[in-house]
């Protein structure tokens, strides 16, 4: 499997920028079926930095209603990647 097809996003929110700042760990949303090795070997490949650990949590879908209407958001999985030290960070959108 490719490293582009296991890695699908990185997740920005409040939570994962204050990890990057604080111990180095970036968050991605990756393939429901990848696992901590696929995961390691895709972040070294795509961003060329060396990963330390790798932690994965699935996230179970959510019920939602519109109106009458009821309905499931879809759940996925979330890794967390802590980069070794003296890496640099991966950033995702410079000069923004």
């Amino acid at each position: 499997m490719k490293p582009q097809e296991i890695i699908l996003r990185p997740i920005q929110t409040e939570k994962s920028s204050n990890l990057k700042g604080l111990k180095n760990i970036v968050c991605f949303e990756v393939l429901r079926d990848a696992n901590k090795i696929e995961v390691k070997k895709a972040v070294e490949k795509l961003f060329g930095v060396k990963v330390e650990e790798v932690k994965i949590v699935n996230l179970k879908r959510k019920p939602k209603a519109y109106g009458r209407y009821r309905g499931y958001r879809p759940g996925f999985k979330k890794a967390y990647v802590r980069l070794k030290e003296g890496e640099k960070t991966i950033e995702f959108f410079e000069g923004a």
